[in-house]
């Protein structure tokens, strides 16, 4: 249960601000083209096309981060149930200079040194609106039962703004205002203390666990911390030493590649050829899910070295503008750090080589060559059935027959004693070693069963909640009345689909019955794709 809390309140930051990344992402790259004209264009202002240039730049990267509390109201608010613009305007009040004035008026304002005030503009940032929007999608649903509606309109806003807004400038700005410099003052003890080995230490463990977080869908959760280093100190520390988890990543993918060509799976040098490019971007689902954590060691390996790289960055003091891009991108954004853009670049681009170069020389010591050559033991022709559908030929087994709805058993779980599941399709059962994925079959993800589908239509496997759907609609999460989190993934690899064939019945949040209809599979789809259309139920470990 307190996993569950914790998954579904980082679950919440993501919902609030991966809808603003492409906003974030684009105002930090044109603040970082900015900086980097500004240093290498010292007299930019005296050149009317640089001075244009620089001006748009400027002025993108300004609408966006200025009024990011305004933003993030809007999203907070809509995320709670609440009226968008109610959010957003309490957001944009955050951020206004009428709010010195009023703290002046109570006796909280610090005019000499305004960042020591109990009460300022910009006091306690995106964490202070996200609490501030939630109050008003509270207070608004409960003015909106007792309101007649031919006055709904007029009124609630008003009721709402009214009796939210003294409240929040009054406590939860001041006390979330301190939350925020706390947060500050313990990251810049790590970040930013004086102790070389203190950040190299800090940034070794910040990357090389960053990974475990992306894998579990739990890393937009950070977000709030980048954006409350991003309003307090003007710049972020913490995200440029995480971007180093790709690059470890990417160096782990080169040896694996490496060594599966040399024993002649195909198959997987196909798999990182294609994801390679992807992560030398930033992009890092592609390895993560498609290589790395299939194999299980090199998703470790990966973040090992992924460490020596944020170990570097801690050392060398990179700081970023914004978050968001990574891999060879995240260079425009890494304009930060002291003694100048140009440096802090070179000097990410460096911890870039360095985690490249970690994460291949320590995967391929540790990862044995042997172990990837398991599909140079069979035929082309039996190698290509056990990645198919039909891949249970090969199985001396008679595979079982199941109908949607009857009771499932996950072989070899002890919780499923008193767990009631249930066939999401009918089909021929495959038991958890015979699915055609390491990930699945050495339970390392929890004990599973596979069904080969005979329809496209998938039903809940239990009564319960809908926790998450993945972002590119091949999987489900729910959770069970009896406190288990079961994962259901409709086809093998079907991430790379991007939900193309994959039409989701179901929100987060929702309470959905066994037996159900929770998504729609175009089963003829995925096979076109050259990949399996298996329905796997997993009891998430």
């Amino acid at each position: 249960m307190k996993r569950y809390r914790i998954r579904s309140a980082l679950r919440v930051i993501g919902d609030i601000f991966i809808p603003l990344l492409p906003g974030i992402i684009c105002a930090g790259l044109c603040g970082g083209f900015a900086t980097l004209i500004a240093q290498a264009v010292p007299n930019y202002a005296g050149s009317s096309t640089w001075a244009f240039i620089y001006q748009i730049l400027r002025l993108i990267n300004t609408a966006m981060m200025t009024f990011l509390t305004a933003w993030a109201g809007y999203r907070a608010a809509e995320r709670f149930g609440g009226t968008p613009i109610l959010g957003g305007m309490l957001g944009m009040i955050t951020s206004l200079d009428g709010i010195n004035e009023i703290a002046s008026i109570m006796g909280l304002y610090n005019s000499a040194v305004p960042l020591d005030s109990v009460l300022c503009s910009g006091k306690g940032g995106v964490l202070a609106v996200i609490a501030g929007a939630l109050l008003i999608a509270y207070v608004e649903k409960s003015i909106r039962t007792v309101m007649p509606k031919s006055i709904d309109i007029v009124f609630t806003p008003l009721l709402t703004m009214i009796l939210c807004v003294v409240p929040y400038i009054v406590f939860i700005m001041p006390l979330f205002g301190y939350a925020s410099s706390g947060i500050v003052w313990l990251f810049s003890r790590a970040c930013l203390s004086e102790n070389v080995f203190i950040r190299a230490i800090s940034g070794y463990l910040a990357a090389a666990f960053f990974l475990p977080l992306v894998a579990a869908g739990m890393h937009h959760g950070l977000v709030a911390l980048y954006s409350v280093q991003l309003s307090e100190l003007g710049f972020v520390t913490l995200y440029p030493a995480l971007a180093m988890a790709g690059a470890g990543q990417v160096g782990a993918a080169l040896a694996l590649w490496k060594k599966a060509k040399k024993v002649g799976n195909q198959n997987l040098c196909s798999v990182i050829s294609g994801a390679l490019p992807a992560g030398l971007l930033g992009v890092g689902e592609p390895l993560i899910y498609g290589v790395t954590l299939p194999l299980g060691k090199p998703f470790l390996t990966a973040g090992l070295g992924a460490g020596f790289g944020g170990a570097f960055i801690m050392v060398t003091q990179v700081a970023s503008t914004t978050w968001g891009p990574s891999g060879l991108l995240g260079a425009f954004v890494m304009t930060a750090g002291p003694g100048g853009s140009l440096r802090s670049v070179l000097l990410y681009l460096t911890a870039l080589f360095i985690s490249y170069a970690a994460g291949y020389l320590i995967t391929n010591a540790l990862y044995r060559q042997e172990e990837l050559s398991f599909e140079t033991t069979l035929t082309a022709e039996q190698a290509a059935a056990w990645r198919s559908a039909s891949f249970q030929r090969l199985s001396r087994k008679k595979p079982r027959h199941i109908k949607a709805g009857e009771p499932l058993t996950v072989t070899g779980s002890t919780d499923a004693v008193n767990l009631s599941l249930y066939a999401p399709v009918s089909g021929e059962t495959v038991p958890m070693k015979q699915i055609p994925d390491i990930m699945f079959s050495s339970g390392v993800i929890g004990n599973c069963i596979g069904i080969l589908p005979e329809s496209g239509t998938i039903l809940a496997p239990c009564d319960g909640v809908v926790l998450e759907i993945a972002d590119t609609s091949h999987a489900l999460t729910f959770r069970s009345g009896d406190g288990m989190e079961i994962l259901l993934l409709v086809g093998i690899d079907t991430f790379t689909l991007n939900g193309d064939g994959l039409r989701p019945l179901v929100v987060e949040g929702e309470t959905v019955s066994k037996g159900q209809p929770v998504m729609e599979a175009d089963l003829e789809r995925i096979r076109q794709a050259g990949l399996s259309p298996m329905v796997i139920t997993v009891l998430s470990s």
